[in-house]
């Protein structure tokens, strides 16, 4: 969403609170395509900006290392401790920040 202040521009995302469910060992947020697992979707999705711990957003480590690969900078392996650090957020934070102004939904960054 872009939010029009006099002669400045500023982008603006949504943030989906985490729900834990009892007695399973997952989180879930309510995307546009319903309720999603954190750990199976918003990790692989291009919409997922960050992750809220406390009061920082922390940015996805998956999504720049994912760059990185593309460009050659980063081994393969670098993808694998990037989702370890990404779960290592979500058991620490409270919310995902989404860049989806347009509820398309999940949209996967593996892309062929």
């Amino acid at each position: 969403m872009l939010l029009s202040v006099p002669g400045k521009y500023s982008f603006a995302m949504k943030s989906l609170p985490f729900t834990r469910p009892e007695g399973k060992d997952d989180v879930l947020v309510e995307c546009a395509d319903g309720w999603l697992s954190v750990y199976r979707k918003c990790n692989a999705c291009i919409h997922c900006s960050g992750v809220r711990v406390g009061k920082r957003v922390m940015p996805s480590p998956l999504r720049k290392r994912m760059e990185e690969v593309k460009r050659g900078r980063a081994p393969d392996e670098a993808l694998q401790e990037a989702l370890i650090m990404y779960n290592t957020l979500i058991r620490d934070g409270n919310a995902i920040e989404c860049d989806d102004d347009e509820n398309e939904g999940f949209r996967t960054m593996y892309q062929y």
